[in-house]
């Protein structure tokens, strides 16, 4: 029997300051820049937050000389999607932990940067593999899960005031005001956005990661067909020609 076919809610897009937050350089090309070219364009201020420099990313290039080389491919990504603050926290990339260190880390970047949202990509166990039924979805990436994890505990500790003591000292003050974090393209999905306008941005900032590419040695793999591929498996669900779907989580802040 064919499943009955699912419909994409629209999200709130009425917010002002958001933060990115993926565990490395390229995880937000792949589906969710074309939404945040659409967001910076609306006059929403939004910054990125990498995890890990993806040092470990290329097989061919030793961490301490991959490191710089993708952190400047993520910088320029970001710039063309109209994203000016990009920020690396350092963690290793590969075999990064949930954990405290990790909660603080982010529920510092959270106090600093204050966000009304938080974006980050799919941290589910699996990615949807809708085509070839959910039992044979790929497995997700032990980096997005840890991230993603620890990204909504961070979002409660960066408003507890007595969690993580120490940054009052650094004169930061809790922030309580994350109403929701989405998760692109998450298995658990129910709502999109239409991406259509800013397709061909989202889709510059992937090729902007050429060194990646260029080392994943993937001949047949085209940023473009990907993304669109992507993108209109979305946006049939949203009703439009292009979309990015989006797993919604809320928090009591969220008064939408």
């Amino acid at each position: 029997m064919t499943p009955p076919r699912r419909t994409l809610a629209p999200v709130t897009e009425n917010w002002r300051t958001g933060l990115a937050i993926v565990a490395h350089p390229d995880d937000l090309e792949y589906g969710a820049a074309s939404a945040i070219a659409r967001w910076t364009a609306q006059g929403k201020e939004l910054s990125y937050c990498l995890v890990t420099s993806g040092e470990a990313g290329i097989d061919e290039l030793p961490p301490e000389k991959a490191r710089p080389l993708r952190e400047a491919e993520q910088r320029a990504s970001a710039a063309i999607v109209g994203v000016e603050t990009v920020e690396f926290l350092g963690f290793p990339d590969g075999v990064l932990e949930y954990g405290l260190p990790l909660r603080r880390a982010l529920a510092r970047e959270i106090r600093v940067r204050r966000p009304e949202i938080v974006i980050t990509n799919n941290f589910r166990d699996t990615w949807s593999g809708e085509e070839l039924g959910r039992e044979h979805a790929p497995l997700n990436h032990a980096d997005h899960i840890a991230t993603g994890r620890a990204i909504l505990d961070a979002v409660r500790d960066a408003a507890n005031r007595w969690a993580f003591t120490d940054l009052l000292d650094e004169g930061l003050q809790p922030w309580g005001g994350v109403r929701q974090v989405w998760a692109a393209h998450s298995p658990l999905a129910e709502h999109g956005v239409d991406v259509t306008g800013t397709f061909e941005l989202g889709v510059a900032s992937l090729e902007a990661h050429g060194a990646y590419i260029q080392g994943l040695g993937r001949a047949d793999f085209v940023p473009a067909e990907f993304l669109e591929a992507l993108g209109r498996r979305a946006g049939t669900h949203f009703g439009c020609k292009l979309a990015t779907s989006l797993e919604v989580i809320r928090f009591a802040s969220d008064d939408d």
